[in-house]
């Protein structure tokens, strides 16, 4: 007798609680559908960058490194080790461009040295050339082709970050244009001062690249 005085209230408890989940659920799910999908790469991208890590990117054709959240992940690790090698290589090659800068002074006022002096120091030149090329371009590919950031953070007027992407154009070039040179600096003396301005122009916009990221 006592449930069936009950029945009718305890089904309009159920009934109750079974709207009150439905309600919540949909609520649930209107904020899964309303909620940001947020992107796995940049907008923006490095040429180079696009190549290797774009969504049809050569590591993302092939499935090495496939564009899921956890491989994202793992790439924003292994860009942050690669730009610190880049930065450790940086200081590397603004050392061995003052050593070369100070044996090619050297090797350009050595017009009264024997042959044999002048040979040495020619030879050492072009091994701290080496040096220098091996070092520049290393932490230039380090840069070029790490894993883009996951977003692209754009500040009004000059800052740092700009202001080194700005240098690392110049120097690139010079950089270029010094080893394109170097085979007519020991041919004419107007061959030399190309040879030597272009090596001028890589090391004071490489060491101004180097300085606005260090301070």
């Amino acid at each position: 007798m006592v449930l069936r005085r009950y029945y009718g209230f305890y089904l309009i408890l159920l009934l109750a609680s079974t709207f009150v989940q439905a309600q919540e659920l949909e609520n649930i799910f209107d904020s899964i559908e309303q909620e940001e999908v947020v992107p796995l790469l940049p907008e923006k991208m490095l040429f180079t960058q696009r190549f290797l890590w774009g969504e049809n990117g050569l590591l993302r054709r092939s499935e090495i490194a496939p564009l899921t959240p956890l491989q994202r992940s793992r790439e924003i690790e292994l860009r942050r080790k690669m730009l610190v090698t880049h930065q450790v290589l940086g200081y590397v090659t603004l050392a061995s461009m003052i050593a070369q800068g100070i044996i090619g002074g050297k090797l350009y006022n050595c017009d009264s040295c024997n042959s044999q002096e002048y040979n040495r120091i020619k030879n050492l030149h072009e091994t701290m050339a080496g040096v220098v090329n091996v070092s520049y371009f290393s932490g230039a590919a380090l840069s070029l082709f790490a894993p883009p950031p996951l977003i692209n953070r754009t500040k009004n007027g000059l800052s740092s970050a700009r202001a080194h992407k700005w240098l690392a154009s110049i120097h690139f070039s010079a950089m270029v244009a010094t080893n394109l040179l170097s085979d007519s600096a020991g041919e004419s003396e107007q061959g030399r001062n190309l040879h030597r301005i272009a090596a001028y122009t890589a090391f004071g916009s490489f060491a101004t690249a180097t300085l606005v990221l260090t301070f």
